[in-house]
Order: C-alpha cells, then sequence, then structure tokens
C-alpha cells in the first residue's frame, strides 16, 4: 500500500491514487531503497471497467503498491464522483520521467514486451536523451505461461531496479502478480504502447489534443483497429460512472 500520506480514491471498486509526476518518481526512488516488490499501475478507463467483469483483475488492480490516474477521463470520473486528484501521470510520461531520475540515481532498468526490437530501439532512445541511464536488458516474449520461466532466466541476476512490461492490460499487470515476488524487483510497472510511442511505431498525438483530453480521438484515426477498446473508454466507463454517482446520490 501507498505510504499513509498519499490519499487514495475509489472509481467504480478501482483504487486510485491522488498523486503528481513529482511525487510518483519521489514514492519510486523510496520503494526502490525499500528493497521490497511494489507493482505499481498507471489506471486507465479500460482498466476499470475490466475489473467489473474479471475478479482476477479487481484483485490485481486493488493489491497494487501504487496506482496513478492515467488519462483525462479518470480525471473527469474522480470530479464527477466528487473525490477530484489533481493531476494525470501517463505511461508516457512516467518512462520518461523515470529514466531522468534512474540516469540520475544509478537505477538499473529492464525493458520487457511489445514486438521484437521495439524495447531494444525504445531503451536505446532514452540513452541518448538520458546517456548515464543503465539498461540492465531488453526482451520482447509474450505474456503467455509458457514462457514466463525463461524470461525470469533472463532478468534474473540483472540486478534491475525498474521493471518495465509492454504486454498491453490485463496481461501485463497479471504477468508482474504472478513473477515479481520471484524476479525480486523493487518495482515493476505495466506500460501498455509506450515502447511504441517512444520509438514512433504509434505517433504521439498533437500537444493540443492531450490538453483537450482528446488524445482518443487521435488513436482512434491512427489506429482505427483500437474502436472496441476506446468505445469503452470514452462511452461504456462515463456511463458507469454516471450510473454510480446516481446509486451513491439516493442512498446518501
Amino acid at each position: 500500500m501507498p505510504e499513509q500520506h498519499i490519499r487514495r480514491i475509489s472509481i467504480l471498486d478501482v483504487p486510485v491514487d491522488d498523486v503528481t509526476e513529482s511525487e510518483v518518481v519521489a514514492i519510486i526512488h523510496g520503494f526502490i531503497e525499500s528493497g521490497s516488490c511494489h507493482q505499481v499501475i498507471t489506471v486507465n478507463p479500460e482498466f476499470i471497467m475490466s475489473a467489473q467483469t474479471d475478479a482476477t483483475v479487481l484483485h490485481v488492480l486493488n493489491a497494487a503498491a501504487l496506482s496513478t490516474p492515467d488519462g483525462s477521463g479518470i480525471l473527469w470520473a474522480a470530479r464527477y464522483l466528487g473525490t477530484p486528484v489533481r493531476d494525470r501521470v501517463t505511461g508516457v510520461a512516467l518512462v520518461d520521467l523515470l529514466a531522468a531520475a534512474a540516469a540520475r540515481y544509478g537505477w538499473r532498468l529492464f525493458f520487457l514486451g511489445s514486438a521484437p526490437g521495439v524495447a531494444d530501439q525504445a531503451a536505446s532512445l532514452l540513452q541518448q536523451r538520458y546517456p548515464q541511464l543503465r539498461v540492465a536488458g531488453c526482451y520482447a516474449g509474450s505474456p503467455g505461461l509458457r514462457d514466463e520461466a525463461h524470461i525470469r532466466s533472463l532478468i534474473e541476476g540483472t540486478h534491475t531496479d525498474i521493471l518495465l512490461v509492454a504486454y498491453g492490460h490485463p496481461a501485463q499487470e497479471l504477468w508482474i502478480h504472478r513473477n515479481q515476488h520471484a524476479l525480486a524487483v523493487p518495482v515493476a510497472i505495466g506500460i501498455g504502447g509506450t515502447f511504441d510511442e517512444i520509438t514512433g511505431r504509434v505517433p504521439a498525438a498533437p500537444l493540443w489534443m492531450h490538453r483537450l483530453g482528446i488524445k482518443w480521438l487521435w488513436r482512434l484515426l491512427v489506429q482505427p483497429s483500437r474502436f472496441g477498446r476506446i468505445f469503452t473508454a470514452v462511452v461504456r466507463f462515463p456511463l458507469a460512472v454516471i450510473r454510480a454517482g446516481r446509486s451513491n446520490k439516493i442512498h446518501h
């Protein structure tokens, strides 16, 4: 669980921590110094909706040490439910911040997941940006059970401080939950398509779209195959939040 001074709210029974980007880096610094294992989750609407129908996903989300508010949809929902949070902390921003901090403090990062070669390219680009960054390893692999023993053997002995896992939700969160303690990695984070964005495989949304909270529209334009996921985030999720808000008002 997060330290006592971190305010934690709940959106549809999924925890979200009221943290800023700088606070997250400081918290993760503390996690690494403690030496024990901590799973960090960047919570977005898709995560919350999957937890409504999957008890295992709900359990993993509730067991996380830190759950950051990823995206404008989470900020809106928190505000609508009367428990606003201060800012969003997205996976892309978090990876860049952690790479900068890792270069400063000497932390070792392991890049796991995405398509073959993408993790290596993302690590290389971040090392160009932060020359002191220490990369513990890179591997694509898959989140399947058959690959777990091999992936663990690659990570063991690398003295990884932060494991970045890009297998998409919920596979990455479940993989971390199953394997992190065996690996004894202090911090593990599921970061979805972040490697693809870092390497330019998926074009980044224009800044004005970020500011307006309509990055989902850009994703739909450049990746039409994501329609189902985007529909969940921008239609099903808000409706579920509105229903929950009305139910709370009735019961109070």
